[in-house]
């Protein structure tokens, strides 16, 4: 080859490259602008009005509207028409200008839209990508959900330490977790983020239930391994004894169901839970095995957060397939005005939590629930 065309090729090659990462940084800037555009927009309004600085936030995808949208009216519908706090969507791909302008018209509140970043959905450098998916694919765990899948794996290490960090959540100081294909029956006549914040509450949940042990082997023994190591992040009036029978020697599978779930933002940027979750994180559990985003927020919430901290949402209504949280008691469940039928209420069932944690917070129980108890 002439040198010259040799070196033609070459600074072709450089030109073509610096075109492609100016492309990628002009698009990077651009996003963070429309990010921090659509947040800031929000906040002001919600500071005009003195309000506390919440979102709704909801991972999904655009495959997933015909389900996404009965869940948006329904919250509307029985909360947030009334207290018009702003929506947040995101996902692990580009959302359409269709997809957009379907959710803006079924949402008068601030709505925006974001991708994830690439680094927070995909497989970190120390993974071992074969022997991840050679363990997906081991016929012996078929029966155990979403164990086959790569992308359950990646969205629940996404929610586990991921998803706070998404710049459209920069400035706020509650969320509430939203998935497609759910639904609340009750109508909420009072703020939930307001009374979160006046009564100092850093977790609220509406669903408890088992793990499958299949899924978290080596969880609770890294867990503890953890905590020996940071003995000064376990809250000293902690919620232990709903997570563990005997003291922390063993897991008993407790854990919140978080597909909903009202928090404060700055618990997930705790110097406890970042450590804690780093250190799982590197531990591989999430691709290894199928650690669930639940039992590493109980885990987590049940040691690093003193139990007063925490709190049931039980007149909510909440529906996520196949369980129901429904008021039992049936002065909650007139009071709010609730569709469900209180009989088919999961948080007094056998395979639910909600009875330990019921007492372990010293909580009363409505009356008839050793009825469900033993379903």
């Amino acid at each position: 080859m002439i040198k010259g065309e040799s070196d033609d090729s070459y600074n072709n090659l450089i030109t073509s490259v610096s075109n492609q990462i100016n492309s990628l940084y002009n698009d990077y800037i651009t996003k963070l602008y429309e990010y921090n555009n659509s947040t800031s927009e929000a906040l002001d309004a919600m500071e005009e009005d003195n309000k506390v600085k919440a979102t709704f936030f909801c991972l999904v995808r655009e495959s997933e509207i015909d389900s996404l949208l009965p869940t948006i009216r329904t919250i509307q519908t029985r909360f947030n028409n009334k207290f018009g706090y702003p929506w947040i969507f995101v996902s692990d791909e580009e959302f359409s200008d269709n997809f957009k302008e379907i959710i803006r018209d079924k949402i008068p509140q601030n709505v925006s839209f974001g991708v994830i970043p690439k680094e927070h959905w995909s497989y970190p450098d120390w993974i071992d990508q074969k022997k991840a998916e050679e363990i997906r694919n081991d016929k012996s765990m078929s029966g155990i959900p979403y164990f086959n899948s790569e992308s359950y794996r990646h969205m629940c290490r996404y929610e586990s330490g991921f998803f706070y960090r998404h710049p459209l959540l920069n400035g706020y100081e509650y969320y509430w977790r939203v998935e497609p294909d759910t639904q609340i029956f009750c109508d909420l006549d009072y703020d939930v983020f307001q009374w979160m914040k006046d009564n100092d509450k850093k977790y609220g949940f509406t669903l408890t239930m088992r793990e499958f042990p299949a899924t978290i082997p080596s969880l609770w023994s890294s867990t503890q391994t953890f905590l020996k190591e940071n003995p000064q992040y376990i809250a000293e009036d902690n919620l232990l004894n709903f997570i563990s029978n005997d003291e922390g020697k063993t897991y008993n599978m407790c854990h919140f169901w978080t597909n909903f779930e009202i928090a404060a933002i700055d618990f997930w940027e705790s110097e406890a839970y970042s450590k804690y979750f780093e250190f799982l994180d590197h531990n591989g559990g999430f691709f290894y095995e199928r650690w669930g985003d639940a039992p590493v927020h109980s885990i987590a919430v049940s040691y690093f957060l003193n139990k007063d901290k925490i709190h049931f949402f039980q007149e909510i209504g909440y529906y996520h397939k196949p369980n129901l949280n429904c008021p039992y008691d049936i002065d909650i469940w007139k009071h709010y005005n609730c569709s469900c039928i209180r009989q088919n209420d999961f948080t007094h069932r056998k395979y639910s939590c909600g009875n330990r944690y019921f007492d372990v917070q010293g909580l009363r129980k409505p009356d008839g629930w050793d009825k469900m108890a033993a379903i």
